[in-house]
């Protein structure tokens, strides 16, 4: 068999060797995301964390301008599960996060992360930080929907399909609520001690002002005046147990 015919024959192996390395051959870009510096206020919340934005990091002969490069937010034990998409119509939204523990937002060109930065801007990235968003929309920016742990990773598409990816973050934990709780111990007895007690008296006095109201308003009742659209009118009250009828009249 000639040299040809052996090409003949490998030619196919070598397409699904292809084939099942699609996807898989993206450039590596020695980056890792950080977090924004912990002074700047609002880096972590209860559903936002920012970041340093990569400036500079997307300079690379296989990527153009027109690409996109989208932040992947995954579950800390997500990130070995996570695929790449190879279409854009592939690219899941917040909305699929409870199913595949990974999305993709915050899409930009890499002409948004020039190399050089003047000093006295600042340049982050907010995750998160979209209330208003739809989250089946695909890039949408909605907030976390836990406190993690999250790793992220920036990776770049170009038409027909992944083209790179930086290295994923280190984990990331957001904050939490932290609920209010009544001391435990020996005290929590003499409260409700305290309380039954002044429930008690104030039950008391309350009947006590209520029955000398009572008493005030049947007392004066007989001489008080009310008040009409019109004219005062004044009742009296009478005894009639000690009234005397008058003799009946005899006939004529």
């Amino acid at each position: 068999m000639g040299l040809s015919g052996r090409y003949r024959l490998l030619m196919p192996l070598l397409l699904l060797l292809a084939c099942l390395q699609r996807g898989t051959g993206l450039e590596r870009i020695r980056y890792m995301p950080q977090l924004a510096s912990p002074t700047l206020a609002g880096t972590l919340t209860q559903t936002t964390f920012t970041l340093e934005q990569p400036r500079g990091q997307f300079s690379h002969l296989d990527i153009s301008d027109l690409d996109a490069i989208w932040l992947v937010v995954a579950r800390s034990n997500a990130t070995q599960s996570f695929t790449a998409p190879q279409r854009a119509e592939d690219i899941p939204a917040p909305a699929d996060f409870t199913r595949r523990g990974y999305y993709l937002t915050l899409m930009a060109r890499r002409s948004l992360y020039p190399g050089n930065q003047p000093g006295n801007q600042l340049r982050v990235l907010r995750v998160g930080n979209d209330t208003g968003c739809l989250p089946a929309r695909r890039g949408c920016n909605a907030p976390l929907p836990g406190p993690g742990p999250y790793r992220v990773k920036f990776l770049v598409m170009s038409g027909r399909g992944p083209v790179a990816e930086t290295e994923w973050s280190s984990e990331t934990r957001l904050q939490q609520a932290v609920a209010l709780q009544a001391a435990p111990g020996p005290q929590s007895v003499g409260t409700v001690v305290i309380t039954a007690i002044l429930s008690v008296l104030v039950a008391v006095l309350l009947t006590a002002l209520l029955a000398l109201l009572i008493y005030t308003c049947y007392d004066t009742c007989g001489s008080t005046p009310i008040s009409g659209p019109e004219q005062p009118v004044c009742v009296r009250r009478y005894d009639t147990h000690h009234m005397i009828s008058p003799p009946a009249m005899g006939g004529s």
